[in-house]
């Protein structure tokens, strides 16, 4: 009962405090003129403030701390004993946040180059590691059971990076990386309450209550009535981290108590989309010999909305694709041999890509 109380009050209050910061931070970035300009690359043709994720660790960190603070009040001591009995991990996280959501504000401010953003993300991995988040077992995937330490903290802080730059990449159409987002979230929040991880599903759930009044802001805001925000880098680089520190520590966990299905399928299905449409791009850009860094208009959700979709509904579409993805893979991972279902989840990604490039060309647009 504890637990499911403590969880509910963070995920409330969360959402209180977004719902309360997020006006304040629309009201500072139209006062200032802190906006998100268009060009030809971007989809929104209005002036429209990027700073939504300013709110988003503050929150996270003010939600786990309050509820930390009056559960020792009111004679509860479980929550501090599953901080202080994982204070390696928090501490470092919580370094590791904080460094990175001050590199993505800088960015949204002033901008940051890319070399930059890759050191501190490379750093912000070496501090999970620390953290004990290592992926040194792959559970069959690649052929591979058990990496060696020396080999699992250079792919450890790969895979890091990749997602966290995939959620960034994401991020271009009003509610697509926070609902995407936010359906990771709540999956690995009721993931770690089954499986009594108590504390990461208090992370999960107060990550989760901070983007669910981004999102009603970002899809349902008029810019014209100042009501309309974007997460911007500071947004996307906290949740892409948060999100690997969770689903790496699910790696770890036990989840054949609760699901009979491949551990690293679990860990990363809901993440499949974001890195699957990084790696298409990325692999498409260096074919055609640009850097694969520099954006353009060739991810998923350009390609939908290239097919005559507006922005709502491809959203919600990729969102449902995400959701499917997800489920029939887990679903799957418990009947099939792991690479075969991840190559047969590659073959379904690229066949579809390529119906989406068909129509798009149909349509005039390369």
């Amino acid at each position: 009962m504890f637990w499911t109380i403590s969880t509910l009050t963070v995920l409330i209050v969360s959402v209180v405090s977004a719902g309360i910061l997020i006006p304040q931070i629309l009201l500072v970035a139209f006062r200032k003129e802190l906006f998100d300009l268009p060009d030809e690359r971007k989809i929104h043709r209005s002036a429209v403030p990027r700073l939504g994720g300013m709110a988003f660790a503050p929150v996270v960190f003010f939600s786990i701390s309050l509820v930390l603070g009056a559960s020792i009040a009111l004679g509860y001591d479980t929550l501090y004993q599953e901080v202080i009995g994982n204070m390696q991990s928090v501490s470092l996280v919580i370094s590791a946040v904080i460094m990175l959501y001050l590199v993505g504000l800088a960015d949204d401010l002033i901008g940051v180059k890319y070399r930059a953003k890759f050191v501190v993300q490379i750093i912000c991995a070496l501090l999970l590691v620390g953290a004990g988040m290592s992926l040194s077992h792959f559970h069959g995937a690649l052929f591979i059971d058990t990496l060696p330490f020396w080999l699992a903290i250079p792919f450890t802080i790969l895979l890091v990076v990749f997602v966290i730059n995939a959620i960034n990449l994401i991020d271009g159409v009003d509610g697509l990386a926070s609902g995407l987002t936010g359906i990771a979230l709540l999956f690995y929040g009721v993931i770690f309450c089954l499986l009594h991880e108590y504390i990461y599903a208090l992370v999960a759930f107060s990550t989760l209550g901070t983007v669910i009044p981004f999102f009603y802001y970002n899809v349902f805001g008029k810019a014209e009535k100042q009501k309309k925000i974007f997460m911007g880098d500071t947004g996307a680089l906290t949740i892409g981290l948060l999100l690997c520190f969770l689903s790496l520590k699910l790696c770890t966990c036990d989840t054949d108590a609760i699901l009979s299905a491949n551990p690293l399928v679990v860990a990363f299905a809901p993440l499949l989309v974001p890195c699957f449409d990084v790696v298409r791009v990325f692999m498409r850009r260096i074919r055609n010999h640009k850097n694969p860094f520099m954006p353009d208009k060739t991810h998923i959700h350009h390609k939908m909305i290239g097919i005559g979709l507006n922005q709502r509904v491809t959203m919600i579409s990729i969102l449902l694709i995400s959701v499917a993805f997800s489920s029939i893979s887990i679903f799957l991972s418990s009947y099939m041999d792991v690479n075969l279902l991840l190559l047969l989840d590659l073959t379904v990604w690229i066949l579809f890509n390529m119906w989406l490039t068909k129509k798009n060309r149909t349509n005039g647009i390369k």
